[in-house]
């Protein structure tokens, strides 16, 4: 086979179901208003790496080759993004949900385009476990199904842990320490993926 489906699903595993900050705001969302409501949220944050998937899989990186100060912009610019999430994160309190709506769909759409980690993670499965040579339509269309069952799988857990979490420390004095420490592994996942030498 073209793709190394097996190999890249293990890697693929181990990718979405570690701390980045997609999970981290996942298991915000969960936390402060339970599984059931964050559901369109999770959904839009699954669908969502599917607007990265694609375009990489005919090709987009490419352009980086061309316009290496366009893919630099956007890094820093999601990274930016990403961390005026995780200050929102510190700031929250499990039991500030309450009749507010919960983040839809359309927030979580744009969670993983502008997640450095979901760029890297993409990026690496295509250079890493496709074969030279491969169409890009076969190569895209296993990198994209492999990544959804993963997601589909673990993005929901992420969202319960914050939920069952939340249940347990809402109102005490360490729901405050969860909270930073949630927005400091999401800055970290970030810092990480910027200077480690990987692709945004």
């Amino acid at each position: 086979m073209s793709v190394a489906v097996a190999s890249f699903a293990v890697f693929a595993a181990s990718q979405v179901g570690t701390p980045g900050p997609a999970n981290m705001a996942l298991m915000a969302t969960g936390a402060r208003y339970g599984l059931r409501r964050a559901m369109p949220f999770v959904a839009g944050v699954v669908l969502g790496k599917q607007l990265i998937i694609w375009p990489i899989g005919f090709g987009l990186m490419q352009l980086a080759e061309t316009a290496p100060w366009a893919f630099e912009a956007l890094k820093w610019a999601s990274a930016a993004y990403i961390v005026w999430l995780a200050w929102k994160v510190a700031n929250l309190r499990l039991g500030e949900g309450g009749d507010a709506a919960a983040p839809g769909f359309a927030a979580g759409l744009i969670v993983h385009p502008l997640n450095p980690k979901a760029w890297a993670m993409i990026t690496g499965g295509f250079t890493a476990f496709v074969a030279p040579g491969t169409p890009a339509l076969e190569a895209t269309a296993w990198i994209a199904l492999v990544l959804l069952g993963c997601q589909l799988a673990l993005h929901p857990l992420w969202t319960l842990g914050g939920s069952l979490i939340a249940a347990r420390l809402r109102g005490r004095p360490a729901e405050r320490y969860l909270m930073w420490t949630l927005a400091a592994l999401t800055v970290a996942s970030v810092l990480f993926v910027l200077f480690s030498g990987g692709p945004a």
